[in-house]
């Protein structure tokens, strides 16, 4: 469809909207990130509610619109798993058969101790935690020590956390290879990821050079597809740490969502066409893993009062869609993922179309979608919704 030539995609990292079929699977019954924050807090999302957030499900607070500006609708995930690289893939167009492993009682032994030769110095924790309080509790023995801090969680992820005055950024960086090698390429673990803090003892605060090291996909996703095809693919925040640097033209790191906006906004004033792929991941990182429903609720009005300056410079040949990639309910005793539904609502530039969306089976419907309108498609899996939003 040539009178399309921008498509930009933002991914409210964890933004899930009630939890899948499956959910009792992984231990996420109950779980409803969107819906269980509005029945605590009177959330204010007024652009989001005239996209038709809440035409999508009914959501306390944010009742449905007459004529929503989005069409709208739900995502299940048809891959194993909730972390953000299977979301991620799904959403590229690649399906997996069998979850990352977990190691919910710490990596083996063996591992620990390949990798303490690696790095050449002993490690402290090897245990499933939430990363500010494993901080907050080993954090003095590791600055007495100098050993870093390895941790997991329910997702398929090795990381390792180090105060950056005493190993600094680039040493983390390589021992985040080191590790790389063991547990991406040797177990097949989906993410290594640095965890670099600084503060005083008591007051530690995690700090934005963070940087994930993924396993490529094993499959061509939809931006290798776009790149192959010369179709210019801006990747913003995490989204090409994820992708592990393939398919992307040109990459946007950014410290936080509301710098994520930014670098979106000036993206859509610089580039003309092409794909504009972004992740803010503070919903996430900030407040979902810290149970932190107020602040979860505060950064959905701060993205929400920044969503009219992506509105306004909306063209005539533009498809804006804003989606999730699992959930990470506040609300829940669990500071993990969440096995959730994501939301989707699509904007043609062209005007609102007001299609209802329904369910869809895969999150690869949004990929297939975007392969459809750029003409490098068909994609393996999902099913192209273009024509609900596009009339």
């Amino acid at each position: 469809m040539s009178h399309i030539d921008r498509v930009i995609l933002v991914v409210l990292d964890s933004v899930g909207i009630g939890e899948l079929p499956d959910a009792a699977e992984y231990g996420d019954q109950g779980s409803d990130t969107l819906g269980n924050i509005c029945q605590r807090v009177d959330l204010a999302v007024p652009a989001l509610q005239s996209l038709g957030l809440g035409n999508i499900r009914p959501l306390r607070g944010v009742p449905p619109t007459p004529a929503p500006l989005a069409s709208f609708g739900r995502m299940a995930e048809a891959s194993p798993g909730k972390d953000s690289v299977t979301g991620h893939w799904e959403i590229a167009g690649v399906v997996l058969d069998r979850p990352f492993p977990t190691f919910p009682h710490g990596f083996p032994r063996e591992v620990i101790d390949r990798f303490e030769r690696e790095i050449g110095r002993g490690t402290l924790g090897n245990e499933v935690a939430s990363g500010t309080e494993i901080i907050e509790r080993l954090g003095d023995a590791h600055v007495a020590s100098g050993k870093p801090i390895v941790y997991t969680s329910a997702d398929s992820v090795f990381q390792i956390a180090a105060h950056e005055q005493v190993v600094p950024v680039p040493e983390l960086y390589r021992m985040c290879e080191a590790a790389y090698r063991l547990v991406v390429d040797g177990l097949g673990v989906g993410r290594v990821i640095a965890r670099p803090f600084v503060g005083p003892s008591g007051a530690y605060s995690r700090t934005p050079n963070r940087h994930d090291y993924a396993m490529p996909s094993p499959q061509p996703t939809l931006l290798d597809l776009l790149s192959d095809a010369g179709v210019p693919v801006i990747a913003i925040g995490k989204i090409a740490d994820l992708f592990a640097g393939r398919g992307i033209t040109r990459k946007l790191p950014t410290p936080s969502d509301d710098a994520g906006v930014d670098a979106v906004v000036a993206a859509m004033r610089e580039e003309p066409e092409g794909f504009i792929f972004a992740n803010l991941v503070d919903f996430d990182t900030q407040y979902g893993h810290r149970n932190q429903v107020r602040g979860y609720a505060d950064n959905l009005e701060r993205f929400d009062r920044r969503l009219p300056e992506i509105m306004s410079l909306l063209r005539d040949d533009d498809v804006l869609v804003i989606t999730a990639d699992h959930g990470n309910d506040p609300t829940t005793p669990s500071t993990d993922h969440s096995r959730e539904y994501v939301p989707v609502l699509a904007v043609c530039g062209r005007g609102p179309t007001r299609a209802d969306l329904g369910t869809r089976d895969t999150f690869a419907d949004l990929g297939q979608t975007v392969a459809e309108i750029f003409g490098v498609g068909p994609l393996p899996h999902g099913t192209s919704f273009l024509k609900g939003v596009c009339l």
